[in-house]
């Protein structure tokens, strides 16, 4: 493995100081995934990262960023001091960045940023080395550490950056210097912390400030917002493409055809006629899809071979992947389709899992009730401000809503969902995941499908494990 940090580049990019020579192939924040020769950064959070240096050197850490020498670790243990281990790790990010060859692409929005990452990897890693986080490292310290752990030879970075108040995107979009930008969508989320959409649409916007000179800005033309989106990008970028479903967008989709495994989309890039498909059932996927398409135009890629990319990806666990649960080792046709959409949720993205269910085939005849059902256990919707009941309790009048069967709720905010739903559609309601998982067993047969969605503090993952815990595991999988 080549050397991705010396104890004097690190030195010289943070201005530290260094207590013995090291070389680092690796940069971790956790003793649990930290890999024999990382640089282990001792960042604050839950706990103090200084308590975990020692760990962290038995392990086989090359040194630790500390901005202090913790208790029990020796006088000559290798180390790099800094004044503060944040902006020590920030420093890094930038100069890993400085030294960087390839070309970064950054991706925000209020959903789809990391499926959009993923897809990016894929297709991007079709026409040369590929550097993006293996999980959502998105804030205020996933950003520099994304940049800190970016081989300098690599041909591509793909950035994903995110927010929970204002002001977040931009300094992190400027440390990450994009050679492109995208923006997803911006929909209702995060409203506690602002006062509208638009607010929302000019802080996702301002991910165009970090454009580098020559930089292309890419969001989606579907939206309400997309003048703010598009007014922003002509200001700080030197090309703008926008990409949906509406006319005049310079990508743009003429079809989306959503099946129970694949979506395949019909468009024009440009007056050049593009075909495509995904490997999961969602219209939103297509869109975004198109996204990554208007990013390959903007690195003048080869696009052929961007598309047939694209027809290999699907998304990761807990973002929309789909599983068979097998119930009988016997006979494998006695299953349940489970579709994996936990890891988060806002009314966007939870009214886009609704529709893929809704499109979702059931299987007949195969269990003890006769007609195979669409069932949905859905978590609260978090961080949605003054109208949060409001929004939960609209659901229920989604067009997509008219063809689930039945419907689970988890938590006080989604009980004004289950309060707003028919009693034929009405399934059970508990304050808490724990409760909801210890009876799924009695709720699904063999040829249902089942969706599971929720903010990811809700805990909807127990769900998905019960009920793969109902099986014998995955027969197949299109995730």
């Amino acid at each position: 493995m080549s050397v991705l940090w010396t104890s004097d580049a690190a030195a010289e990019a943070t201005g530290g100081r260094v207590t013995a020579p090291w070389q680092a192939t690796g940069v971790s924040i956790d003793t649990r995934t930290l890999q024999p020769g990382d640089l282990f950064v001792a960042l604050k959070a839950v706990r103090d990262g200084h308590d975990f240096v020692a760990q962290a050197l038995e392990q086989g850490a090359a040194a630790a960023l500390v901005s202090r020498v913790p208790e029990g670790v020796a006088d000559d243990a290798p180390l790099l001091l800094v004044d503060d281990v944040q902006s020590g790790l920030e420093a890094l990010g930038r100069a890993a960045r400085a030294r960087f060859q390839g070309r970064v692409v950054a991706v925000t929005g209020s959903v789809g940023k990391t499926s959009t990452k993923e897809m990016l990897r894929t297709v991007l890693g079709g026409q040369g080395a590929v550097h993006a986080a293996e999980k959502s490292y998105n804030n205020h310290w996933g950003v520099p550490l994304t940049l800190a752990r970016m081989p300098a030879e690599a041909d591509f970075a793909v950035i994903e950056i995110g927010m929970n108040k204002q002001g977040e995107i931009a300094p992190l979009s400027r440390m990450a210097r994009p050679d492109v930008a995208m923006v997803t969508i911006v929909a209702p989320a995060h409203l506690a912390a602002f006062e509208s959409l638009e607010g929302i649409a000019h802080e996702k916007a301002s991910i165009f400030e970090g454009l580098e000179p020559g930089g292309v800005a890419i969001w989606n033309g579907d939206l309400e917002v997309s003048p703010i989106l598009a007014d922003t990008a002509a200001r700080f970028a030197a090309r703008g493409i926008s990409f949906g479903e509406r006319d005049g967008t310079d990508h743009h989709l003429d079809r989306v055809t959503v099946g129970d495994a694949t979506t395949v989309a019909e468009g024009r890039i440009g007056e050049a006629p593009v075909l495509y498909k995904v490997l999961v059932p969602g219209r939103h996927f297509a869109v975004n899809a198109m996204g990554v398409l208007a990013v390959v135009t903007a690195l003048d890629l080869d696009r052929a071979l961007a598309v047939t990319s694209l027809g290999h990806w699907a998304p990761g666990a807990g973002r929309g992947a789909r599983e068979v649960i097998t119930l009988d080792a016997v006979d494998p046709h006695l299953s349940v389709q489970l579709i994996d959409d936990s890891y988060n949720a806002n009314p966007a993205s939870l009214g886009a899992a609704l529709e893929v269910l809704a499109a979702a085939e059931v299987q007949n005849d195969i269990g003890r009730v006769s007609r195979g059902r669409r069932i949905a256990y859905l978590g609260d919707m978090k961080e949605l401000g003054r109208t949060e009941g409001d929004l939960h309790r609209a659901l229920a009048d989604l067009p997509a809503m008219q063809a689930i069967d039945k419907v689970h709720c988890v938590g006080p905010l989604m009980r004004s969902l289950w309060e707003a739903l028919p009693d034929e559609q009405r399934g059970r309601w508990t304050q808490d995941s724990t409760d909801m998982a210890a009876h799924v067993a009695r709720d699904l047969d063999a040829g249902d499908v089942v969706l599971a969605k929720g903010s990811l503090s809700m805990g909807l993952a127990g769900v998905v494990d019960a009920i793969r815990k109902m099986g014998q595991g995955p027969l197949e999988s299109d995730g």
